[in-house]
């Protein structure tokens, strides 16, 4: 609050945006004595909010226009009648023609905090510091994590797990009691709000490709993939010859919507990232298991995607490591390539991580603490398996810790 930047609550539809900002900021403005005719409101894909304004959410959508500032600016003017601070909260600003001109345009008057949201990163996010010239302040909202969920659910921590492993967290999900119930929100939500959005702001009317490739990202989940292997893939098995630069261009565009997160691979002992190939993991697991009828429930996968979403939801930046070595095998020097699943990084924290749905055995034990044998520095190494363990450091520096205790612990890297 109060530093001068336009705040920028950016993330995938039905996430909780505008629920944070117009009832949780809302009800904490009014609770710190703010005046009520001090703080505007004003959600431009509402119809009702569009009235205010002499504009028609309906002419709108129709016309394939966007609202016009002309008229938004009268509007604020109108509300702004005195030297005290007013709060400006505009929800899905991404409709507003000149936008970008207009934020900068209250930027600079003294008595305005300005805060917004929006659905696409292209407008709210990749741009946010040049768009608003080093002045804007992102808070992504992600679905809800297993901790926020296993809170409001109650049910016991296996009963939760298990729920969100298929349904995922969004937070609509909480008030629906039947399976049929969960699977048809989220089915619906694929179809007629995210994949539609994309398709309506690209003009991709008609393109199946575009759906079959989310349909491919979703089966590959915490496998490394690039364009030239995808391309390879659509020839072969759908018969289609969809460019590396079109199904590009179609990853970009699930990005920018929030429905995918990359994960770039980074040479650990040459401190330098790697392009491709790379990892794509869902901003929510329900999303992708809706995507695939919910037929493709794989434990080992999904878990892995689970943990990925909550690293960044404590605020971590998370790649995939990769460490070179030099072996001999067969009396000949080879070079090998070893990968952590994750290397999470927060300033001056490091943590190596790796994801284990279960280690039965030594020669399993070997197999996933291999890679982390392989990394010289001294940041914390940690393996987080599924099956109930005890938490515990290994003989070789690693701490192993059970799966619902570590999502369930905000801190549980730092023991």
């Amino acid at each position: 609050m109060h530093n001068g930047m336009v705040k920028v609550i950016t993330g995938m539809r039905r996430s909780g945006k505008s629920y944070l900002l117009n009832e949780i900021f809302y009800e904490y403005l009014l609770s710190i004595g703010t005046k009520v005719d001090h703080i505007i409101k004003f959600a431009f894909d509402s119809a009702d909010d569009l009235i205010l304004i002499d504009e028609n959410l309906l002419e709108v959508k129709e016309e394939k226009r966007k609202v016009d500032p002309k008229r938004f600016l009268a509007f604020i003017k109108g509300k702004i009648v005195d030297k005290e601070r007013y709060y400006l909260l505009l929800d899905e600003i991404q409709n507003l023609d000149s936008f970008e001109a207009v934020l900068n345009g209250y930027l600079r008057k003294d008595n305005i905090d300005l805060y917004v949201t929006g659905s696409n990163s292209k407008f709210l996010s990749s741009d946010v510091l040049t768009e608003f010239e080093g002045r804007g302040d992102e808070v992504h909202v992600l679905p809800l994590s297993f901790g926020e969920f296993y809170n409001a659910r109650g049910k016991t921590k296996e009963e939760a797990y298990e729920e969100y492993s298929v349904y995922g967290g969004l937070p609509l999900l909480l008030s629906m009691t039947s399976d049929e119930q969960k699977a048809k929100y989220l089915d619906s939500q694929l179809k007629n709000t995210y994949l539609k959005d994309i398709i309506e702001r690209h003009g991709l009317k008609g393109d199946v490709n575009i759906g079959e490739l989310l349909d491919v990202l979703s089966s590959g989940i915490s496998s490394l993939t690039n364009p030239t292997k995808l391309e390879s893939t659509f020839k072969s098995v759908k018969n289609s010859r969809i460019s590396r630069i079109t199904i590009t261009r179609y990853i970009d565009y699930f990005i920018d919507a929030f429905i995918l997160s990359k994960a770039i691979r980074y040479d650990v002992k040459g401190k330098k990232y790697i392009d491709t190939p790379f990892k794509l993991y869902f901003e929510d697991i329900g999303v992708r298991n809706a995507r695939l009828g919910f037929r493709q429930i794989e434990p080992t996968h999904i878990m892995e995607n689970i943990i990925y979403n909550e690293l960044r939801f404590r605020g971590y930046s998370v790649d995939v490591g990769v460490i070179e070595s030099r072996e001999i095998e067969n009396g000949k020097d080879v070079r090998k390539y070893y990968e952590v699943d994750f290397v999470a990084t927060m300033g001056s924290k490091k943590y190596y991580i790796q994801s284990a749905y279960d280690i039965p055995s030594e020669e399993k034990w070997d197999q996933e603490t291999k890679s982390l044998r392989k990394v010289n520095d001294s940041f914390k190494k940690i393996i987080v398996v599924r099956n109930p363990v005890v938490n515990r450091n290994s003989e070789e520096g690693f701490m192993i810790i059970g799966l619902l205790d570590f999502l369930l612990d905000e801190n549980s890297l730092e023991k």
